[in-house]
């Protein structure tokens, strides 16, 4: 994880208490991205720490059930296809039972 434990817990406590869980939001950003990265604005690094901010955040807010050893990297490798914005990322619940591809 690139942040400390707490100081990511209490980031996911912040974004809970003010509603920003809603898939618009994500796709709203994912496109903005997307957008920003085209336009050569956001550079390849900061496309990574993104990336790595949001798989670190649902890596703290999986159920223990979900997470699992390989849990983030297998979201994070998702959220690559996810921001290239040519590729279909599957079923979500793939990711949440551990099922293979």
């Amino acid at each position: 994880m690139t942040k400390p434990y707490d100081q990511q817990k209490r980031l996911h406590w912040e974004l809970t208490n003010v509603e920003l869980r809603a898939q618009a939001t994500a796709v709203g950003l994912v496109q903005l991205c997307i957008e920003l990265r085209r336009a050569n604005v956001l550079g390849e690094a900061a496309l990574e720490r993104i990336k790595d901010a949001i798989a670190d955040e649902v890596a703290v807010a999986a159920p223990r059930v979900t997470a699992s050893r390989t849990y983030r990297n297998d979201v994070r490798n998702r959220l690559d296809r996810l921001f290239a914005g040519d590729q279909d990322v599957g079923s979500a619940e793939a990711l949440a039972f551990g099922a293979q591809p």
